[in-house]
């Protein structure tokens, strides 16, 4: 049924075509080259609700900010600042300038953060972390995301269920390979698992990764190696730790040769437990993490971290959302591979 009556804009076009506003600008004005499979069903729509564009909409192509929005969880976070770094680099190289909110990983934060970056015009919005690493998204924050979708492209480093959101994520299986193969191939079989939450996908997979290896490989693999949860922060991996220490003690079993960490501020925390108990590292136990941020660096001793290339992270975040925005085709998943590991003496040692 046509609605010749009602009043429709340029976003309503673009939402219905699935394509972004900026595309339906390029139909109205015939001044860049559209696919023809896009360019058709936009005609469509002009046709079907007799949409007559206004000056702003005809220019929209021409009008655009030249800012990506970035949503960091929290942004004191070495990763996250890293990330944040490696993203503004790469859009400055494309002329662009990035505009920066920390979400503390609320919610209602990131909901009301990124309304606001749609009502100041953002070209597109890159989301690292919060909302978008959790393993099951929320309904009521997927809708919202749905709805701001129609009027800018949205990129995010984890993945929001029911939408249709670009994502740029670490390839997390790669990266738990890369930690078990180096700690198997020193000697170690009793390897736990510590910090972390199963509702954060990137644990959940890293989680399963190391349950699947343990099986093929024939490393201990009960609860007591790799159900050592807690959270992602220093004093988290310390509470962690020491859980784990009462838990072997407990059982009346040996403690494990090594510990893979969640990252690199859980690491941090594990290794002040372990001091705390008397224990040398990596003779007693090795430890290893994730991120390879500078906590590696002033860690004692040098912390063992799985490497990712930020530069190249940053610019497929940036690349993707400015390609979408300027309505060209980009891959809806990329996975970004460690780019290696990063040796150093808390865990350099051969049992």
């Amino acid at each position: 049924m046509e609605q010749a009556d009602k009043k429709i804009t340029i976003y309503e076009i673009a939402k219905e075509a699935g394509v972004s506003p900026a595309t339906v600008s390029r139909v109205l004005t015939g001044n860049a080259k559209v696919k023809q499979e896009k360019k058709e069903k936009v005609l469509e729509l002009i046709k079907k609700y007799h949409f007559k564009p206004s000056a702003v909409a005809r220019g929209l192509s021409d009008t655009k900010s030249r800012i990506i929005g970035i949503i960091a969880a929290d942004i004191r976070n070495t990763y996250y600042a890293d990330m944040y770094v490696a993203c503004e680099n790469a859009a400055n190289k494309r002329g662009y300038s990035v505009m920066l909110m920390n979400s503390f990983g609320r919610i209602d934060m990131e909901i009301r953060q990124l309304g606001k970056l749609v009502q100041w015009r953002a070209d597109a919005i890159i989301q690292m972390g919060g909302a978008v690493d959790d393993l099951n998204t929320d309904p009521s924050y997927a809708k919202e995301v749905n709805r701001l979708l129609s009027k800018v492209p949205i990129v995010v480093t984890g993945k929001l269920d029911n939408t249709s959101c670009y994502q740029v994520q670490i390839d997390a299986v790669a990266a738990m390979d890369m930690l078990v193969q180096h700690l198997v191939s020193n000697g170690n079989k009793k390897i736990a698992l510590v910090g972390g939450r199963l509702d954060v996908e990137s644990t959940y997979v890293k989680y399963n990764e190391f349950l699947k290896l343990t099986g093929e490989l024939g490393l201990e693999n009960s609860p007591l190696y790799t159900d050592n949860f807690g959270g992602y922060g220093i004093e988290e991996g310390a509470v962690s730790m020491n859980e784990l220490f009462d838990r072997f003690s407990l059982a009346g079993k040996p403690l494990p040769e090594a510990v893979i960490c969640i990252n690199d501020s859980t690491a941090a925390g594990v290794i002040r437990s372990i001091r705390k108990h008397g224990l040398r590292i990596p003779e007693d136990i090795a430890v290893v993490s994730y991120d390879n941020t500078d906590l590696c660096e002033v860690a004692e001793p040098g912390l063992t971290s799985v490497a990712y290339d930020y530069e190249k992270y940053g610019q497929a975040l940036v690349n993707t959302a400015i390609d979408v925005a300027d309505g060209h085709e980009a891959d809806r998943h990329i996975l970004i591979k460690p780019s290696g590991l990063m040796v150093r003496k808390s865990s350099n040692y051969k049992r």
